[in-house]
């Protein structure tokens, strides 16, 4: 990942328009479960993940930078939680398991990489063959939010690269007024 940062969003106003919680349980998010968060920064979802999964459950927290890394891991910490295994890493060299992923999650961050194909196939490792994939991702459309309208997948470009991957995509719809979420299954 280019080293995208939430921290310059304030928290409180980014939940005015996505809410962590109702998207993880949207995708099916349940306790004791095992979830794999690519490029997840400060934590916005990996902190709502981790009380979802709860103590049997288990969150791999992915990401290149480091000072994001280190502020999840002192929110990590204040909150008690202690199911969250932080890897500071690019995700286009990391497969953290095989097969050992409920749910791989990507949030806002697929147009970051400077190799979506690979994360996707990495991804794909790491997925159980009854696991899914969620991207979430920015609208291709002109707003006030996210990176330059450029940079941003359409959801048939997004789905395409899913399906090189080796996925099959399951549903995409609107998730607020800024994204949308594509949920993919292994093609197997």
């Amino acid at each position: 990942m280019t080293g995208h940062k939430w921290h310059f969003y304030d928290e409180t106003e980014r939940r005015g328009w996505q809410n962590p919680e109702e998207i993880l349980l949207e995708i099916g998010l349940q306790a004791g479960q095992t979830l794999v968060d690519i490029g997840c920064g400060e934590g916005f979802f990996t902190l709502p993940a981790a009380r979802i999964v709860g103590p049997q459950g288990r969150i791999h927290a992915i990401d290149s930078s480091s000072e994001s890394m280190a502020v999840l891991k002192q929110k990590a910490q204040a909150a008690g939680l202690n199911n969250i295994q932080l890897t500071v890493k690019e995700a286009e060299v990391s497969v953290l398991c095989t097969a050992c992923a409920d749910f791989i999650f990507l949030g806002i961050v697929l147009h970051d990489f400077y190799d979506p194909a690979k994360v996707l196939l990495n991804a794909c490792q790491m997925l159980k063959p009854q696991g899914r994939l969620a991207n979430l991702d920015w609208k291709k459309e002109p707003m006030k939010l996210g990176p330059p309208v450029e940079k941003r997948f359409e959801v048939a470009a997004a789905s395409a690269l899913l399906r090189q991957a080796g996925f099959k995509v399951e549903k995409s719809q609107d998730c607020g007024p800024y994204t949308y979420l594509i949920i993919a299954a292994p093609a197997v």
